[in-house]
């Protein structure tokens, strides 16, 4: 998986977690951390589940979905030209 970098330093990381601090509490974050995990991991099996669906639906009907993969790829290229092309330039900063 690719990571998309983050814009802020880490000065601002840890001002954002001492407001959240001030404004939650010491004892509450771990909950709010807890609960904000199951919500993406519900969001996730979510979320897989429609594919899976939709991947089973498509193969009842007879629908050839190695189109996806042939477009995944072209995806995948052009991302790898860009990233030659503007390598050169993000290093100059």
């Amino acid at each position: 998986m690719n990571m998309i970098p983050l814009f802020i330093s880490g000065a601002e990381i840890a001002f954002i977690l001492f407001i959240l601090v001030m404004v939650f509490g010491a004892d509450k974050i771990p909950d709010i951390a807890r609960g904000m995990g199951k919500g993406m991991k519900m969001l996730r099996n979510a979320s897989n589940d429609i594919k899976t669906e939709i991947q089973k639906s498509a193969d009842k009907q007879g629908i050839n979905t190695d189109i996806t993969n042939d477009v995944k790829g072209e995806i995948d290229k052009v991302k790898e030209d860009i990233d030659e092309i503007t390598g050169s330039v993000k290093r100059r900063f």
